[in-house]
Formats: structure tokens, C-alpha cells, sequence
């Protein structure tokens, strides 16, 4: 199935890539895809940590992704 994949701030600079398409197998949770990301895009194993959002909410990891579910890549956030 696929589905559209956004990275903001820092990922998208680690990655080099601001969105894709990705097909995944029809039953992937929201945490075997953080792991197929951290396979594929292994720089992304410099973020402590970044939160995942399934079309415009964030995404505990349980949650099975469906088709066309866009997915947000969202690392933390500092300001002052």
C-alpha cells in the first residue's frame, strides 16, 4: 500500500528530502515504520527522538497505518 511521507526541520535536513511515497506492507504500525525509516534513512539515528503524526494528529505506536495515510516525521522542537 502506500502512503506520503513528510520530514520538517531537522529530519528533512538529515534526509535530504522535504516528502515521498513509500509502499509498505497493508499491516504496518506506526513503530515498525519509525524502524523501517531508521533502516532506510540510518542518519535519522542522530534524532534522540521525533514524533510521528497520521494525517494532521500524532500517532501512538500501536496504530496500524492505512492506504494513503499521510505521515508526518516531526523532531523535537527548542525555543527560547
Amino acid at each position: 500500500m502506500k502512503i506520503q511521507i513528510l520530514f520538517f526541520g531537522i529530519a528533512a535536513e538529515l534526509t535530504e528530502i522535504s516528502s515521498l511515497d513509500l509502499d509498505v506492507v497493508e499491516t504496518i504500525t506506526v513503530a515498525s515504520f519509525k524502524n523501517l525509516l531508521k533502516k532506510k534513512y540510518t542518519q535519522l539515528k542522530q534524532l534522540n527522538s521525533y514524533a510521528i503524526a497520521v494525517n494532521e494528529s500524532y500517532a501512538a505506536d500501536e496504530l496500524v497505518l492505512k492506504e494513503n495515510d499521510v505521515i508526518a516525521v516531526i523532531p523535537p522542537v527548542s525555543g527560547g
